[in-house]
């Protein structure tokens, strides 16, 4: 008999999901420490607040872009412009692995809209601030709240629905994460031409209430008590660790050179902590990231395969906004606009691939095909000029986003059911946090790709003495399109090779993913989350 049948007969014998509101210890309830799984309309209810909440910290990755020159203009500071977007990236992935954590230890739903409450003070700061120093105070208080929003919204699925069920609900998380993700420029355009670039944090504000809403009336966890103590010491192990990492990123390249002595240190120290924290997450009692879980193939490879896939996605959706607005003249609104087929291509397979896990059983060939996808649009995406057709276009970004959404989730759903139910949280977190530092390193490399070769292009094609007048115009687009025919052709001509170039170089770490898609195990899905010996819930959220 294969997997499937037996996954099957499984379902057969065991309902996928199970009433909630019986009582812990009554006839009928759930034996020792396993979850209360609800029913599917008691399910969608929740995940509109779930999706509401991923919704506002997806979309604060991205929708601050193109508001970045107006906020400037208003506030001043434009010294400090980068650490806008860098203290919400900083603060939301090194506070990831900490809330899956804490949640395993303290309960889901408190800690979930303790990340809306935190995420929302951020919103009223950075929509109040009068100075841009008050701006990225704000943003990092965003951060914190949003690190704890994407992670727990996933791991609250797996508390709710049982394994084999869970790909219908996940996918339609990562349409939601991927449609944000893709959105944010559109909306940042929208707003910031519009009524202004604080309703970007104004928004925030009904949004998160109604998810918070949502939560407290229709989310009924039973809640696992059990004596533990907080690893305060991997805690600032690890955010000391990616603080240093993703400063380098940020940093090097842009204010300093990568072998800058200070980027340097910045570097070897957040390395050599990484090496500490592994350490003391061996000896911690209640560690953040267990590391025992590196000890299960599935846990390991799909965490690298979620690095490197976070690299091509945050890759496309920052720098396909420059070939449109550059080189094809569109405005913020008309980029986000262009992207939309992206979007589609998001949704379609993420949700398809999520219906088709919980149909089947079986998700490994969906990680293999997503990243087959992605590294054939990559290639297709080297081949862009100035007059693509936009058809075309639309036709690489779809498969870019075609191949994402294959991806996005279904690793989630392949971790969630191979560990131990004590463990759901601090893997999903896991899995979200090696996304986002995917996610930033690919940033940080593209971008230095970006630089240098545009340099390289620009120093080849410009006529001799022009590139003095050219430096101060690089990043500033309306500059670029005033600048004389003659100049601004061959920069236009420069910034197309930096593009493609920037695309090329992408390919051989989705190559990679390819190959460790193929080295994740496929595990039956299972009709009920393994306990492993965790004490009986005392009460509801």
């Amino acid at each position: 008999m294969s997997d499937q049948d037996l996954a099957r007969g499984d379902a057969a014998e065991s309902p996928a999901v199970a009433p909630s509101a019986t009582p812990p210890g009554a006839p009928g309830a759930p034996g020792e420490g396993t979850p209360s799984y609800l029913t599917h309309r008691e399910i969608i209810q929740v995940m509109i607040g779930l999706m509401a909440g991923m919704f506002l910290a997806a979309l604060d990755q991205s929708i601050v872009g193109t508001a970045l020159p107006q906020i400037v203009s208003d506030l001043g500071g434009l010294e400090h412009l980068s650490w806008v977007v860098t203290a919400y990236l900083l603060t939301s992935t090194a506070s990831t692995p900490l809330w899956g954590k804490i949640s395993d230890l303290n309960g889901r739903r408190p800690m979930f809209q303790a990340a809306i409450i935190i995420f929302l003070v951020g919103s009223l700061i950075a929509g109040a601030a009068t100075s841009m120093t008050m701006l990225i105070a704000g943003r990092a208080v965003q951060g914190l709240g949003g690190g704890g929003l994407i992670a727990l919204a996933l791991a609250i699925i797996g508390d709710i629905v049982p394994p084999r069920e869970r790909g219908r609900y996940q996918g339609m998380f990562g349409a939601v994460f991927g449609v944000s993700s893709v959105a944010g420029p559109l909306l940042g355009g929208f707003f910031t031409d519009g009524p202004g670039w604080r309703w970007i944090f104004w928004l925030n504000i009904p949004v998160g209430l109604a998810a918070l809403f949502i939560t407290s009336r229709a989310l009924h966890m039973p809640v696992v008590r059990r004596d533990h103590r907080i690893d305060y010491l991997g805690a600032a192990v690890i955010v000391a660790s990616v603080t240093s990492i993703l400063l380098y990123t940020s940093w090097a390249g842009a204010e300093y050179g990568w072998t800058d002595p200070f980027s340097l240190a910045l570097l070897i120290g957040g390395l050599v902590l990484a090496v500490v924290f592994v350490v003391v997450e061996r000896r911690a009692e209640e560690p953040i990231i267990p590391m025992h879980l590196f000890g299960r193939p599935v846990f390991r490879w799909s965490v690298l395969f979620a690095f490197l896939l976070g690299m091509a996605m945050f890759g496309g959706i920052v720098y396909l906004p420059i070939y449109l607005q550059v080189v094809r003249g569109f405005s913020p609104t008309e980029s986000g606009l262009a992207l939309l087929p992206m979007v589609v291509g998001i949704f379609i397979t993420s949700v398809g691939s999520g219906l088709l896990i919980s149909r089947t059983g079986r998700y490994k060939r969906f990680p293999i095909m997503g990243a087959i996808i992605t590294l054939a649009s990559l290639l297709l995406l080297t081949q862009l000029e100035a007059d693509t057709p936009f058809w075309l276009f639309s036709l690489y970004t779809f498969l870019l986003g075609a191949g994402l959404g294959f991806t996005m989730q279904t690793v989630v759903v392949a971790v969630q059911n191979d560990v131990a139910l004590r463990d759901l949280g601090a893997s999903t977190s896991a899995v979200t946090f090696f996304r986002s530092m995917g996610g930033a390193f690919g940033t940080a490399l593209f971008g230095a790709v970006l630089t240098a070769r545009l340099e390289h292009y620009l120093a080849a094609s410009l006529p001799a003495g022009s590139g003095g007048s050219v430096g101060g115009s690089l990043g500033d687009i309306a500059a670029i399109q005033s600048l004389p025919a003659e100049i601004r052709t061959p920069v236009l001509d420069a910034f197309m090779q930096a593009i493609q170039d920037l695309f090329l170089v992408a390919v051989p770490f989705v190559a990679v993913a390819i190959v460790v898609a193929f080295l994740i195990p496929e595990k039956p899905l299972k009709t009920r989350q393994d306990a492993e010996g965790e004490p009986a819930p005392m009460a509801l959220e």
